[in-house]
């Protein structure tokens, strides 16, 4: 009951006039940044980070929760209008919401995203509330063969579930593991695939290779067959949910959360392994199979309460252990030693009204994401009624300028439009995107952690399965591994005394 009472004080702060006007402000940067290919929420609250000396802390603050959140919602609007995710917690809703947005579809999707952002943010900033200090325990007891684990999982499902062979999927993934290598060797400091190049001696930036493989792929993609396929006006569609969308996207909604909160305050999580996690789950679950990869709504509203329940996650290793576990909560810590407020176990009792003043702007904010980009649903899918040859000039320009303002070197924008043609080429030849992108967010997590269990084991293979955690992973891993083996021989099984009764 402590908590809750230290809540309401939170939103007496927070409901001050100035206050939810610094909210409205971070929640409308938020999304039309998320909105611009290759710029996210991290980079958002980056630039704005030097406009806030002038603030005090508590504004600063409720303005990067709004920033956080509408971030989070803006990349899942280019994601499902455009194939082009503003940030890399939305590359799962592009899989489907893309689709949908091209039958027609988009306000569904978009309203789809926004409900989905809204419930998956207010159920985890209640288990942020509730739960804290639990899961900051348990995150604590996770070790390098668990992290190891986890992320072997999320190369499995991923490449699993999507495109229609897994040879391709393992390709893909190959190749996003691959350009995850590029730069020096985090234990040795050996450079590798790095070409003498010192400007990939830090390897190639995410967004970069997000960016380059969407954005860009899609963009030559749309331009090679341009001629050959004049482009259709595309239907807006209603701007709400019928009875029979509810009726298929409120449990996706509501088991969003239960994946994406554990994930996102999980030291070295974030929302890219959850998103993708709840995508293959609501496919497994669903009813309509044949409709996945054609614009099955599930695959929208899923991944997206999964993602908002995640960024709530996040905060919980962020305020209670100073451990960040995304780039947004990494710039949020730098914003938080700038007023000289140090995260941690401490921070709940010596900055009690600054903490619980931006856990209650998260609900504020919230609702006003919701408030204010609902209505505005059937306004963002008039985008697709651009004239193609334009639309996808400014997605270039903007994923340019995105890649630019990375690093600031020519030598990004060659790098951009390089993986724009290798994305084009893997669209050529049947290959899915989105386990290359896995592949290059996690590669190096993947290796890290698990030298880093082989080191504790002294080389032994032992090392990676040493924890009841890990060996329930693998088991998951074998059985999504063996699965359609599986299911042909449960079929052949009842197929067989048929065929001797017919005789």
């Amino acid at each position: 009951m402590d908590s809750i009472s230290l809540l309401l004080d939170g939103f007496a702060t927070a409901l001050t006039p100035q206050h939810l006007l610094f909210a409205a402000v971070g929640v409308v940067l938020g999304t039309a940044i998320g909105v611009l290919p290759g710029i996210g929420p991290a980079m958002a609250v980056a630039l704005l980070l030097p406009v806030t000396y002038g603030l005090e802390p508590t504004a600063a603050f409720i303005m990067f929760a709004g920033i956080y959140y509408g971030g989070m919602f803006g990349g899942s609007t280019t994601s499902i209008l455009l194939n082009t995710p503003g940030e890399s917690a939305s590359v799962v809703t592009a899989m489907e919401g893309y689709p949908m947005a091209k039958s027609g579809r988009g306000s569904q999707a978009l309203a789809a995203a926004a409900i989905g952002n809204f419930i998956g943010g207010m159920l985890g900033t209640i288990a942020l509330v509730l739960l804290a200090p639990v899961v900051a325990a348990l995150a604590v007891d996770i070790g390098a063969p668990d992290y190891f684990a986890i992320m072997v999982l999320a190369f499995i499902a991923v490449t699993s579930v999507l495109g229609r062979s897994r040879i391709r999927g393992f390709a893909s993934l190959l190749i996003g593991l691959s350009i995850g290598l590029i730069g020096l060797d985090q234990l040795t400091g050996q450079a590798r695939l790095t070409f003498g190049s010192l400007h990939l001696a830090d390897g190639i930036d995410i967004v970069i290779v997000a960016v380059g493989l969407f954005a860009v792929g899609e963009s030559l993609w749309v331009a090679a067959h341009l001629r050959h396929k004049p482009a259709k006006p595309v239907p807006v569609g209603r701007p709400w949910l019928g009875r029979a969308d509810l009726r298929r996207t409120w449990r996706p909604w509501l088991r969003g959360p239960a994946i994406g909160f554990p994930f996102g305050a999980i030291p070295a999580g974030g929302a890219e392994v959850p998103t993708f996690l709840s995508y293959v789950t609501e496919k497994r679950f669903s009813r309509r199979k044949d409709e996945w990869g054609k614009g099955a709504i599930e695959g929208v509203a899923g991944p997206e309460s999964t993602a908002s329940a995640s960024a709530a996650g996040t905060l919980v290793t962020m305020l209670t252990l100073g451990l960040p576990t995304t780039a947004v909560a990494a710039v949020m810590l730098a914003a938080f030693q700038q007023y000289g407020i140090q995260p941690g176990p401490l921070l709940f009792e010596r900055e009690s009204a600054l903490v619980w003043g931006l856990i209650a702007s998260l609900f504020v904010g919230l609702v006003l994401l919701l408030l204010i980009n609902l209505p505005m649903a059937p306004l963002w899918a008039k985008l697709l009624r651009v004239p193609r040859p334009y639309l996808y000039a400014g997605i270039l320009f903007f994923a340019s300028v995105g890649a630019y303002a990375v690093g600031g070197e020519v030598i990004d924008l060659l790098l951009l439009f390089l993986i724009g043609v290798l994305g084009f080429a893997m669209r050529r030849y049947g290959l899915p995107v989105l386990p290359a992108i896995i592949g290059v967010i996690l590669g190096p997590a993947a290796e890290l952690q698990m030298r880093r269990a082989l080191q504790l084991s002294d080389g032994s293979l032992v090392g990676l399965v040493n924890s009841p955690m890990a060996v329930v992973v693998y088991l998951i891993v074998a059985v999504i591994l063996t699965w359609p083996l599986l299911r042909r021989l449960l079929r052949r099984a009842p197929a067989e005394p048929r065929e001797h009764t017919g005789v």
